[in-house]
């Protein structure tokens, strides 16, 4: 494999994941975050790749159940894309906000994707995902990378949404909110890996519960404005 071929692979990696990212940055125009710790956070998403990844291979081993180890895939990357954003940004006095929550959550989990991506495009077998085998090209930019950020915000949605609230109600929405991720993400690469034209009403659910999403920043923007 030559030089060029990776650096390839990653920009086509990269290129899916930063235009989802331009588009969530967008629903967060009235104080945007700095520059630098979203850099931050997105190549500590891309990092926790090499954790998951050993993880993943461990887990498929450990668990002789197949949606058992769906399941486990699913839990270890979306505990470490919350990780990669909790360990710095989220730490930092500039998640101040509701609306930062799911930002941070979404950036970590697109720079996540993006190396993923970068993987599958050198070897399919290196990445130990469910859905590899099963998705091609675009349609894994499409599906698999909105997934990422898609089950990473509801993480970040549901941090934001108890902003206001008690300590234990936090714990409470953080735990619903890795909980409802997991599931997310399980479902998706369950009914990828059944094949035929499951995808598509999958990739069709994605889409959906983006939108619900956007309506869901909306709530959290206008709440972020209270506290501006």
């Amino acid at each position: 494999m030559t030089t060029a071929q990776i650096i390839i692979a990653l920009i086509g990696g990269l290129i899916p994941a930063l235009l989802w990212l331009w588009f969530w940055l967008r629903e967060d125009k009235e104080k945007p975050e700095p520059k630098g710790l979203l850099l931050i956070t997105f190549l500590l998403g891309m990092a926790v790749v090499g954790i998951v990844l050993p993880l993943e291979r461990l887990a498929d081993t450990l668990i002789p159940n197949a949606t058992g180890t769906l399941v486990a895939w699913a839990s270890i990357e979306e505990l470490a894309k919350f990780a990669a954003a909790a360990v710095i940004a989220l730490r930092t006095k500039y998640a101040d906000e509701p609306v930062d929550f799911p930002i941070y959550l979404m950036t970590a989990a697109l720079g996540f994707a993006a190396l993923e991506n970068g993987l599958f495009l050198l070897n399919p077998a290196v990445v130990n995902d469910a859905a590899v085998s099963f998705l091609t090209g675009d349609l894994r930019f499409l599906g698999a990378t909105l997934l990422h950020a898609v089950a990473s915000a509801l993480i970040g949605i549901s941090i934001g949404l108890s902003f206001y609230k008690g300590w234990f109600a936090k714990k409470a929405y953080v735990i619903f909110g890795i909980v409802a991720a997991i599931v997310l993400h399980s479902l998706f690469n369950f009914f990828i890996m059944r094949g035929g034209d499951n995808f598509f009403s999958v990739f069709s659910f994605i889409w959906v519960v983006s939108i619900i999403i956007i309506f869901i920043f909306e709530k959290l923007r206008r709440m972020s404005l209270v506290t501006a």
